[in-house]
Formats: C-alpha cells, sequence, structure tokens
C-alpha cells in the first residue's frame, strides 16, 4: 500500500514483455521506458504554455526521435484488428474508435485507437504517455503512423471505464462496493497528484472525466485521455495559464473556471467523487430539468440532504465519519474559487483517512456482530 502523497512507479513488465518479442527488423530501439527530460526542457516555455506546436493548424506534427516505445507498421496493425473489424470495437468517441486487439502472434491483448481528425492531439498524447511512468497512468505500448492512419496501441484494461462501472452504459456490471470506490478513487488521486508534482514540470491533465478513468481486470484504475494535456511551469502555485490558450473541447460538466490550472483537474475530480457516491451523471436530468451535478450536491449539503440522495446501493454501508470526510473534500474540490480547493496530494491523503475510518468501523462492527 502506498502512503499519502507518493508517486509509486507502474510495473513495466508488460511493456517489457512486449518489446521483448519485436522482431530485428524493427525500427525500435530496445530503451528502456523513462522521462525524457530534455525533451520536456525544450517543450516547456517560460510562461507554462503548452507542448511547442500542437495546434493542427501550426507546422510541426513530427514525434520526437527518442521517443521511447514501439512504433508498428500499418499490416501488424490491421493483422491485430481483424482490418479493423467492427465486432471487435470497443468503444467510439470525439478521438476515434477503440478495438480490442491481439498482437505477438496472437499472446498479448491490447487496446488499439484509430484517431480520427486531430494530429495534434495524436502528437499530445504519444508524448506524454511514452514519457509519464505511474501504477495510476495508462500505459501506451506503441503507435502507428502509416499511409494517413494515426494508431495509438495500449494496455488492455478489461473493466472499461469508471463511468460505464457506475452508470451502466448499456453494460453489465455489477454494482462497486463501497471500500472499492473508495480504493480507485484514492489511486485516480495518487495518479493526478503525479501528474501534478512527481515530473519536474506540472503535467495539466485537462480531460479528467468518469471516462477517462478506466480499470483493469483488478479495478486498479489507470488516468487516460491525455490527448488534450498540457505542460505548465515548476511550481503548482504559478500553473495557471492565460485562457487564450484555453483551445479544449471540455467535457460538459467538469470544466468550472475560464482559466486552465491543475486546480481545473482538482474540480473536475471533485464531480468524479461526487458521480462515484451519488451515481449521477455529471449532468442529469430532474423534473424535466437538466441540472449540473456539482450544483445540486453543494445545493443537497447546505439543504442536509446529501445523504438522502446517493447511490441507493450505497445506503447503510457507508461509516458516518467516512461519508463526512469524503463529502466535505469532494466539496472542496469543486469550490467556486481556485484558490479555496486543494492539491491533489490533500484530495488522496483525505481520502486515503476516509478509507481507514471505513475500515475501522467495519471492523468495530464485525467484533459486535461477528457474521454481519
Amino acid at each position: 500500500a502506498q502512503s499519502g502523497g507518493s508517486t509509486p512507479r507502474r510495473s513495466t513488465s508488460s511493456a517489457i514483455a512486449s518489446l521483448a518479442k519485436l522482431p530485428p527488423s524493427s525500427k525500435y530501439s530496445r530503451l528502456p521506458i523513462q522521462l525524457i527530460p530534455n525533451w520536456f526542457d525544450g517543450c516547456a516555455a517560460t510562461d507554462g504554455m503548452h507542448l511547442a506546436s500542437f495546434r493542427d493548424g501550426g507546422v510541426d506534427h513530427t514525434l520526437p526521435e527518442e521517443l521511447c516505445i514501439r512504433q508498428f507498421s500499418l499490416a501488424e496493425i490491421k493483422a491485430a484488428t481483424a482490418n479493423f473489424d467492427e465486432g471487435l470495437i470497443l468503444g467510439i468517441s470525439n478521438f476515434g474508435s477503440v478495438y480490442k486487439g491481439v498482437i505477438d502472434n496472437g499472446t498479448f491483448t491490447v487496446a488499439i485507437r484509430r484517431m480520427k481528425f486531430s494530429l495534434s492531439a495524436f502528437r499530445t498524447e504519444v508524448v506524454f504517455l511514452s514519457q509519464l511512468n505511474h501504477l495510476n497512468v495508462e500505459s501506451l505500448i506503441g503507435f502507428c503512423n502509416e499511409k494517413g492512419e494515426t494508431i495509438l496501441v495500449y494496455e488492455y484494461l478489461s473493466n472499461g471505464s469508471l463511468f460505464d462501472c457506475l452508470h451502466g452504459n448499456g453494460i453489465s456490471c455489477n454494482p462497486i462496493a463501497w471500500e472499492k470506490r473508495l480504493q480507485i478513487c484514492i489511486g485516480a488521486a495518487r495518479g493526478l497528484h503525479y501528474l501534478h508534482t512527481g515530473v519536474k514540470y506540472i503535467v495539466l491533465h485537462r480531460n479528467v472525466t468518469s471516462n477517462t478513468i478506466l480499470l483493469d481486470h483488478k479495478l486498479v484504475p489507470k488516468l487516460s485521455g491525455f490527448f488534450l494535456s498540457r505542460l505548465g511551469p515548476h511550481s503548482m502555485s504559478n500553473a495557471s495559464i492565460k485562457k487564450e490558450s484555453l483551445d479544449v473541447m471540455a467535457t460538459f460538466g467538469y470544466l468550472y473556471s475560464e482559466n486552465l490550472s491543475g486546480k481545473n483537474d482538482v474540480y473536475a475530480f471533485g464531480v468524479v467523487l461526487l458521480e462515484v457516491i451519488c451515481g449521477k451523471t455529471p449532468v442529469f436530468e430532474a423534473n424535466g430539468q437538466e441540472r449540473s451535478l456539482a450544483a445540486w450536491a453543494n445545493w443537497c449539503f447546505k439543504n442536509g440532504t446529501i445523504y438522502h440522495n446517493i447511490d441507493p446501493y450505497l445506503k447503510g454501508r457507508i461509516a458516518p465519519e467516512c461519508f463526512n470526510k469524503y463529502v466535505e473534500i469532494a466539496l472542496s474540490c469543486i469550490s467556486y474559487s481556485a484558490d479555496e480547493r486543494p492539491s491533489m496530494g490533500e484530495v488522496e491523503s483525505t481520502l486515503q483517512d476516509a478509507l481507514e475510518l471505513q475500515k475501522k468501523a467495519d471492523s468495530e462492527m464485525k467484533s459486535i456482530i461477528p457474521h454481519s
């Protein structure tokens, strides 16, 4: 178990296993997965602006030569997806379709995203994920950039997104136990804390949603969707970026401030925390009207009715001390003022405290009622 504020490194065993199977003719150089500080130095401007010229209208869409990931041929990608068989599609988003595929003679299952529209998003995703290394950040195995196709190859995460598990989204999913929900939130918070403090320059995710928190076979959360990410400055306290650079397709319900900063990630994560405990989507319909989950939760809290409006499955399953601690940090994340929002390190630590309070209450209950 990791302590609050820690930044554990993710296991690279799956990536290394894949790399070991590369054919001798591969253009990929067998280098260890690592950060590339020189490249980070070159793309982090003094005012904290974003990664070089990533806009589609820019001149440079090339990738850094020293990328430590595998480059696939289009033939390999087609073989992995049975020529993009629609029956293998896992999901479709603004950034393209994701297929379940197999590589290395069917021995390794992967997720393959066939990109559309944005070369800048492709380049951003490749550059960031090839350099970030953390247990709670999705692993990018490789990419393909051939004959007009831009394709990304990721580790396969069998439980899909947190959104799918919370809201169904057309799939069969058993309700997630409260303690496991807390563990998922702690892991995701730990990943964001790493992005904000664990590398030389702050990484602003800018797309934190329950859809971009993916879950592996053990429900370990992995941050994904780095298409809109940007580098910030050295110091978190100076992480605001002027409105002019906000060329972001914000997900409705997750973005509050017009200014771009790490505290926008915090706000979005607060909305995710509310989804987890309330079982509602960020924007939901009530009495024929669309409502913001964040505004609705604040209203319920002020009126003392928030417990009555949580996910029905969780009622009677959350210790009061844990509930209060969790709601307090969730509402702090969505504070009106960015200055009043906590850091992701504080969020992670508080969620860990909430988990310990839940475990203590469960232990005390079992000592009173052994078969409860």
